[in-house]
């Protein structure tokens, strides 16, 4: 059985308080995108499950991959059978665009689909919750206010329909805890859902990614991104959730290229 893991990127994102538990709060809008991997799951040949791999190289054991403790966690609780897992990697990782994530939610609606479990999407999503913060908005996956760490969802109305969008992803990605190294957490001037009510035109003044401010001084090729993503024309420019990726939002056809990064670009 086949799957198509996508992408998202975040409509702003505010980090508003540190937990007791060491993790923060934060409030942003996550937005399906279709940058895509690539998941298959059948039944084992052998008598263990495996996890095979292609595509972008991922530098890490079985037993560390998102979708392999996906499996894990439902065939521990349903006494599944072992399975031989292919996943062709396409989405970039440390790129702030949760491929991973999208991987373990899209492994759990597989295996309840593939074994007829009937697990109802609420458990699916707190299923989710327990092996990445931001996995449950890739059950569901339609646009989301996100606060809590994450994993708190609410329908967000966020119509981008005909856009373009181009996303620039440098060589290099930047690791969560990286990003969280010099967050000051902080209330946001204006409401997220509030400013996303009004034109595209005026986000690019109201809506903030709190992770942009240090980390533009760390790597400013970040910000060169950015402005060159204005300069074409962008009716919205931004970094997605705390990795390496610049995307913009553009009302019309674009082409962009820029040197050293790898480029996607779709219709929303």
């Amino acid at each position: 059985m086949l799957a198509f893991p996508n992408a998202k990127i975040n409509l702003g994102l505010y980090i508003v308080e540190k937990r007791p538990d060491g993790f923060h709060n934060l409030e942003t809008i996550f937005f399906p995108i279709p940058w895509k991997d690539i998941l298959e799951v059948v039944p084992a040949k052998g008598a263990v499950s495996t996890l095979h791999t292609t595509g972008i190289s991922i530098d890490a054991p079985a037993e560390k991959n998102l979708a392999f403790k996906a499996y894990h966690l439902l065939a521990d609780r349903y006494h599944l059978p072992p399975v031989d897992i292919y996943l062709h990697k396409v989405v970039p990782f440390g790129a702030g665009l949760g491929g991973g994530s999208s991987d373990a939610a899209h492994m759990l609606l597989l295996l309840n689909s593939l074994y007829s479990l009937n697990i109802a999407t609420d458990t699916l999503k707190k299923y989710a919750a327990i092996l990445g913060s931001d996995c449950p908005f890739f059950i569901d996956n339609t646009p989301s206010l996100a606060t809590g760490r994450g994993e708190i969802l609410s329908p967000a109305d966020v119509n981008l329909t005909g856009y373009r969008i181009v996303l620039v992803k440098p060589s290099f990605g930047i690791s969560t805890p990286e990003a969280f190294a010099g967050i000051k957490p902080q209330t946001p001037e204006v409401k997220l859902v509030d400013a996303l009510k009004k034109p595209i035109s005026t986000w690019r003044d109201s809506i903030k990614n709190d992770f942009e401010h240090h980390l533009f001084v760390k790597y400013p090729l970040l910000e060169e991104i950015k402005n060159a993503l204005y300069d074409a024309g962008a009716a919205y420019a931004s970094m997605s959730g705390s990795g390496s990726t610049m995307y913009g939002i553009f009302d019309k056809d674009i082409s962009f290229n820029f040197d050293g990064c790898t480029i996607f670009t779709a219709t929303l």
